[in-house]
């Protein structure tokens, strides 16, 4: 695999990972930040922009696991994906640690 491949599989990671939260927020009608939200990524936004957020990340995160070849025969690039879910994970989890007290 070329180096690039390894970067496409971590961006995958990166955004499957920022899937979960927005995706089932959304479909469970809670606001929770986004980007288009103002402050953006503090202030609240409407489960519909949240569904759309979490599926646009899973789309491309697909699009860059099918770029990054990342399959189990090429276990390199599954420690690649998984490491950018553990990236984007504990990065929410810092970003989003008052988003309880917020609402």
């Amino acid at each position: 695999m070329k180096w690039y491949h390894y970067i496409a599989c971590f961006f995958a990671g990166l955004f499957i990972a920022n899937t979960v939260p927005h995706l089932i927020h959304g479909v469970s009608g809670d606001v929770f930040p986004t980007p288009f939200a103002t402050p953006p990524g503090k202030g609240p936004s409407s489960p519909t922009v949240n569904t759309f957020w979490g599926l646009f990340n899973l789309v491309v995160g697909y699009i860059l696991m099918r770029i990054g070849k990342v399959s189990n025969q090429k276990v390199m690039s599954l420690i690649v994906f998984f490491l950018g879910i553990v990236a984007m994970s504990w990065m929410l989890s810092i970003a989003f640690v008052e988003k309880q007290m917020q609402f």
